[in-house]
């Protein structure tokens, strides 16, 4: 006798409804939140931007993203940046507030950076473990 994948599918979601009933621990439950999407969609991947080169307002590179990191509460986003060096010897990573970023004319900005201004930034070092 041969199953239709609907009714596969209904017995998959009835077991995973039920799951609940049989797992160990505190019950848990998430809030959601209703978002524009079209807004989200107009933003920027991570993965997009992690690696892009950050200029100042006169179109001269002052550094590199290297990473993204959100604060533990979920509540701040800071852009990891290695700057100084050449060709990736020598360089130095440091941390701002991401939104110290701005985008301009397609390219990551930070009117008034400096070489010299974020190597002159504490170095950031990722925490081990």
């Amino acid at each position: 006798m041969r199953h239709s994948p609907i009714l596969a599918g209904l017995v998959a979601v009835s077991l995973f409804a039920t799951a609940g009933v049989f797992a160990q621990g505190t019950q848990q439950s998430v809030a959601l939140t209703k978002i524009d999407v079209v807004q989200v969609a107009n933003g920027y991947r991570a993965s997009k931007v992690i690696g892009e080169n950050v200029v100042n307002d006169a179109n001269e590179t002052v550094g590199k993203v290297d990473d993204i990191i959100l604060s533990a509460d979920g509540k701040s986003a800071f852009a990891v940046l290695s700057v100084g060096g050449f060709l990736g010897v020598g360089t130095k990573l440091i941390a701002l507030p991401y939104d110290t970023i701005k985008v301009l004319n397609n390219k990551l900005t930070m009117p008034g950076a400096t070489k010299d201004a974020l190597k002159a930034l504490p170095e950031f070092k990722y925490k081990s473990g």
